[in-house]
This record gives C-alpha cells, structure tokens and sequence, in this order.
C-alpha cells in the first residue's frame, strides 16, 4: 500500500509569486512517480513554463475558467493583471472555483489536496469529502509564524512590523477589524487544515518551524526552499541581457526587482530614483531570466522587496541584499535576513515608514563599497551552500512525499 502512487490535487491562489512554487512542488513529487491535478485557469496555465515531456503522464494541468465577476477586466485571470484596488474581485471570482473545484474533488477521489492560503473553503470541503487537506505557505517560516503570533495578540498590532506586515502602514491606529480580508483568509485556512506544509529549510530557518508548530497546535513540515529550475538557455531575453552584463567588470551591477505587486505610492522618491538610475543601466520591463541574472559574475548586489522567492533566488547564487520591503511577509523576512547578515535594509522613518533616496542610497553603497559589505557577500556565500544544496533541498520533499504515503486515507 505504501508503494501504491498518490494522487494530489494543487490549487495555488492566482499570483506567480504562488503558481510557480506550487508548480515546483509538483514537478518534485510527479518526478517520484505520483500522480499530481495542478489547478488554476486557462491564462495562468498558458503562461508557467513549458512541462518536461518526461512529466507529462504524471502532471495533468487542469484549466478551469475563472467565473464572470463584473468589475474584473475581461482576461484578467492574475494579480499581475490588475491594479491591487481590484484584488477583492478577483477574490470573489476565486471563490466561484468551488463549485467545479467540489465537482472534480468528488469525481477523482485523490488522496491529498495541497492548496494556497486564498481558498478558505476547501479544508472544511475537503474534510466533508474524506479527502485530507494540506496548508502550504509559500512564505518563508519567520513570517508565517510572526503572523499567527501577532493575530493570537501575543505581538503588538501597533509595531511597525505588524502593520507594514498587514498592509495597513497608512493607518495611525489598527486594531481586529481592520485587518484585511485576504489576511483572515490565510488564517481561516492554516485553521481548516490538518497539516501545514511550510517552504522553508531547518538549516536556516528552523527555530521558526518550531516556533509555528507550537503556535498553531499542528504538524509543520518543511519541504525545502523550492529554489526555480534551471531556465532556458536559448530564450531571446536572457542573450539580450547577458550582453549587456558581460560588458561589465566583476561585482559591480546593482540587479533591482520588486516583483509584479509592490504598490510603490507617489510620495515616495522611488519612481524617480529608478527612471534616473535606468538611464545609466538597463530597464527591462519585461519577463526577465532573474535566476540568471543573478548568477552572472557582474552582479554584486540584489536590490529586492523581500519576496521569498526573490530571496532564495538570490541566496542559491551567494548574491548579498539590499532590501525595501513593502508589505505582508516582506518585512518579517528582511528583518530575519538582516539578522543573518546576508543584507542590509533601507531605512524607513519610524513615523510615516517612508524611505529617502539618500536612504537607498546608503544601503547601496554599504553593501557595494564598504567594508561591511565583504560581511554580508561572505555571509551570502556561505548561505547559497545550503539553499543550493540539490540534495538537502530533495531530502526535504522525500520526506514530504514519505509522509503522505503513509499517512493517506486508508492507509494503516
């Protein structure tokens, strides 16, 4: 029985920051011979990366399309599609998923659902249909488990970090009702569920795994970092941008993405600050190859808002940052990586969390010229041993694997 392959469904929310680590995931366990529905809609399947021919009869993409909600723009199927004052609607189409969710859950009878944090209503549909439900968060284990501890009101709503960590840093006063929903979804989920599955590695963050296993009452499972395949050599875009790269001396290119949802406001200095720097460098305002970027000899430093996924792609390669987060688990990440001294963050005024060019600036500088900087590149380089390590990172999702084998309905 415990030989016998699995079937697991993948619903991830509809941003890439989550389809495509719910999509690693997947290819990891589909390469063990398990069987794997990856859920989402017909725009966001057509855009992640080409399928292995090799995974094809163990990785079915499944379209559903997205329901009809009257304030969505016609095709806008992602958060990259839509200005983020539209989030909500794109939230209620997500939840319209339920019911051809329940139609395939009840007909296909797999052994596991994984989902993202958005669809608060699949643990208790789940649980109704026999079907165990697993949480993963895509974010790393600091942030996940600052969150729950700030929400069972064992941290201060007022601190800096709670609000920027809740989106609502505009705010002079927070209290329970004005967190926002998408927040509460994340936790009515981690709630429903029976397992947490956490992208996160013990090595590095693994007091906090501990830390959310205590905090949430429930099984916590690492399953290793997730670093991105290995990107396509012959893409147009990245020879364009290698031979830009190539032109400079070593260690001495500022590589700067915030991701597809950093809402950066108008009094910020932000837009100007990176208008003027793009007329000495390269503004690229397509998809870019940032796992090889990065990589690239020239590269000295990553200007990054903290995404997590951002994070481990430049941790892989022992590239030090310089770090502006935004919201939700950006700040908790960059205060840990701070502390792990691979980066520096910008400074922000405590009053109105605001940062200066001067104060971008600064942090540049520390971490390209000065002395501290050789800490945080070493620090870096000693942390890409870990989150590059193939073989510690597979080890994770073995074990991930092993225990839904053993654990799956029926199964004694």
């Amino acid at each position: 029985m415990a030989d016998k392959e699995l079937h697991i469904v993948v619903f991830p929310w509809l941003a890439f920051g989550h389809l495509v680590p719910f999509l690693e995931l997947a290819k990891l366990i589909a390469q063990k011979g398990h069987k794997i529905s990856f859920i989402s809609t017909p725009r966001n399947i057509h855009r992640l990366p080409k399928l292995p021919e090799s995974l094809k009869p163990w990785l079915n993409l499944i379209e559903f399309p997205l329901p009809h909600v009257d304030e969505l723009p016609e095709n806008a199927e992602n958060t990259m599609d839509i200005p983020q004052h539209l989030g909500r609607y794109l939230s209620q189409a997500y939840d319209a998923l339920e019911e051809p969710l329940t139609k395939f859950l009840e007909k296909s009878t797999p052994d596991w659902v994984i989902c993202d944090f958005a669809p608060h209503w699949l643990p208790p549909l789940s649980s109704k249909l026999g079907i165990p439900c697993i949480f993963l968060s895509i974010y790393a284990a600091c942030a996940t488990s600052f969150a729950l501890e700030l929400f069972k009101g064992n941290k201060s709503m007022q601190s800096p970090e709670a609000k920027l960590l809740l989106g609502v840093h505009q705010r002079n006063e927070v209290d329970q009702s004005s967190k926002p929903k998408e927040v509460n979804r994340f936790f009515e989920t981690l709630k429903g569920a029976q397992v947490i599955a956490t992208r996160s590695c013990m090595e590095i963050d693994g007091e906090f795994v501990k830390s959310l296993e205590s905090s949430s009452g429930k099984l916590v499972i690492p399953i290793g970092l997730l670093p991105p395949s290995p990107e396509d050599n012959n893409d147009h875009n990245w020879h364009t941008i290698l031979n830009w790269l190539d032109k400079w001396e070593k260690g001495s290119v500022i590589y700067v993405a915030f991701g597809t949802e950093v809402p950066m406001s108008g009094s910020d200095e932000s837009q100007d600050w990176i208008e003027n720097e793009s007329k000495r460098g390269m503004m690229w305002r397509r998809w870019a190859p940032q796992s090889r970027i990065l990589a690239h000899k020239s590269v000295g430093a990553f200007f990054t808002h903290c995404g997590w996924s951002s994070v481990i792609e430049g941790l892989q390669v022992g590239c030090p940052l310089v770090m502006l987060p935004f919201q939700y688990d950006q700040w908790p990440i960059a205060t840990f990586m701070e502390e792990k001294k691979v980066g520096l963050k910008v400074h922000r005024n405590e009053h109105d969390f605001k940062f200066t060019r001067d104060s971008v600036a600064k942090a540049l500088t520390s971490v390209m010229l000065e002395e501290e900087g050789k800490c945080f590149r070493s620090e870096a380089q000693e942390m890409s041993k870990i989150v590059g390590d193939k073989q510690l990172q597979e080890k994770y999702v073995n074990q991930f694997v092993d225990y839904m084998k053993n654990n799956r309905p029926g199964y004694n």
